[in-house]
């Protein structure tokens, strides 16, 4: 069984350290935003600023692309993106059916420039 959990300690410490800290604010959270109304305008300004560095890590990743990702040309990874963003909006905003048509475009084109 060691063989299959490895070094208990690391996960221990991943336990004690990543996971249970992490937990305690969702949770907190959850229970303090229970009855926050969705619509309200703090909210709408908190969702906007998120979908703001949302945007500006893609950007970034697609303009100075992080380790493997650095090995496919631009136009195939502003190509990917593209298809992604157009079979999103194609399938009623499907985040998954954008995603796995992205990286399909991206995963073929670098197979076939090899």
């Amino acid at each position: 069984m060691s063989d299959f959990i490895g070094d208990w300690h690391a996960l221990l410490v991943l336990l004690l350290a990543g996971f249970l800290p992490n937990e305690v604010w969702r949770m907190l959270g959850l229970w303090l935003g229970g009855g926050v109304d969705e619509e309200s305008e703090i909210l709408v300004w908190v969702r906007a600023v998120a979908t703001a560095i949302l945007a500006g890590v893609i950007a970034q990743i697609l303009v100075v692309p992080p380790g493997a990702l650095a090995s496919i040309p631009p136009p195939l990874r502003y190509g990917a993106v593209a298809v992604g963003l157009v079979v999103f909006v194609a399938f009623r905003r499907s985040i998954f059916l954008g995603v796995a048509c992205g990286e399909l475009v991206m995963v073929t084109g670098k197979y076939i420039l090899g």
